[in-house]
């Protein structure tokens, strides 16, 4: 007799990946075999798109000639950029990347190309255009005016300066940027699975890409953080804990908590705590962060469960001056990096992924005419 299957696919291996590893038990996360820990706060975000997308930490010369690339791929196409205001006007954050990320697919010069050389190009535009898209979507929905991207600026720079309308510190921009690198890639999460769903069929990336948007859209996945703030604006500071505990105590899910890989911290969520903290103190408001360090202190006393990405990711976005339903989008903009690379990866060695699956309906039925049913 088969076994039973695994619900979710929990433990089932479905690919091979050089991309990235987690060591679930020790609470360890590598990029292409360099620990997380070694890249956050060190390796800017471009740097971690390059390792990821090109199989390599970036010289001088190719970090240049990719930050070049960069700034050449941001240029949207025309059909893209003349729809966001009328989709903007009718559409959520996450909807919206979806629809403009697929009208970018026809825009692209290398759209009807699944080639290595034409993949590392769309990948190097689609990590480019997606900090844009998010800004110039903010923009257009809320009558603002953005500068240009500089192209002496980093994406974290230029995204901060033009979603907030103001020069961010440096400091700001380094936390920001590291973000971006903790969020790049987490292995065979559920919008990278659909990613390379939708690539092993030699379906084109842009395609792919859609597909983990649509994914990542999900309050279970990438709508976590947006939850996570929603949740601590509810809450009365006063009192944190009782709420919590009421919560639990009614069975409700406490979002940013829990982990279906990390059997320990969240190695992500180790620095993302600090840097929470660090902007909170520099607002002269760290309201928000004593509270998610209370809601942090009864979770684990009530359930044992630690903090994921997305819980203190939510209230560094806040200090940042990132609207709360844009921090998926957020999570979009970092996750472009791994999400290309692991279309790549999969053109690069391509098998249909095509699980099987257990039927658990009626057998034997026997056909009536409609009269008769």
């Amino acid at each position: 007799m088969a076994d039973k299957p695994t619900k979710g696919l929990a433990d089932v291996v479905a690919a091979s990946t050089a991309l990235s590893d987690i060591d679930g038990k020790a609470g360890r996360l590598f990029y292409r075999g360099y620990d997380i820990h070694d890249l956050a706060g060190r390796t800017t975000f471009e740097e971690t798109a390059h390792l990821l997308q090109h199989g390599s930490l970036p010289s001088r010369d190719q970090l240049a000639a990719y930050g070049a690339e960069l700034v050449r791929g941001r240029a949207l196409g025309g059909l893209v950029a003349s729809n966001i205001p009328e989709i903007a006007a009718k559409q959520e954050p996450m909807e919206a990347l979806r629809t403009l990320v697929s009208l970018a697919g026809a825009d692209d010069p290398d759209k009807d190309s699944n080639a290595a050389d034409a993949n590392l190009r769309k990948a190097a535009r689609l990590t480019a255009q997606q900090p844009l898209l998010v800004a110039l979507y903010h923009a257009a929905r809320t009558g603002a005016t953005i500068p240009d991207p500089d192209p002496e600026l980093s994406i974290a720079a230029n995204f901060l300066l033009q979603i907030t309308g103001r020069t961010p510190s440096q400091r700001e921009v380094e936390i920001f940027d590291t973000c971006l690198v903790l969020h790049a890639d987490h292995t065979m999460n559920a919008s990278t699975f659909a990613a390379r769903v939708c690539a092993a069929t030699l379906s084109d990336m842009h395609s792919a890409i859609v597909a983990a948007i649509g994914t990542l859209k999900g309050p279970l996945h990438g709508g976590a953080n947006e939850q996570v703030m929603r949740t601590l604006e509810a809450i009365d500071p006063s009192g944190v804990a009782q709420t919590v505990r009421d919560k639990l105590a009614a069975g409700e899910k406490i979002m940013g908590f829990g982990h279906r890989v990390y059997k320990t911290e969240d190695p992500r969520a180790t620095h993302l705590r600090k840097m929470s903290r660090e902007l909170g103190e520099a607002s002269g408001d760290d309201t928000y962060y004593r509270m998610s360090k209370e809601m942090e202190e009864v979770v684990f006393a009530e359930k044992g469960l630690y903090p994921n990405v997305d819980f203190y990711a939510a209230t560094v976005y806040h200090y940042l001056g990132i609207p709360t339903d844009l921090f998926t989008p957020v999570f979009s903009v970092s996750r472009m990096s791994g999400w290309t690379a692991h279309v790549i990866e999969q053109h690069a060695d391509n098998r249909l992924i095509r699980p099987d699956s257990e039927y658990i309906g009626e057998r034997d039925q026997k056909w009536k005419p409609i009269d008769e049913r």
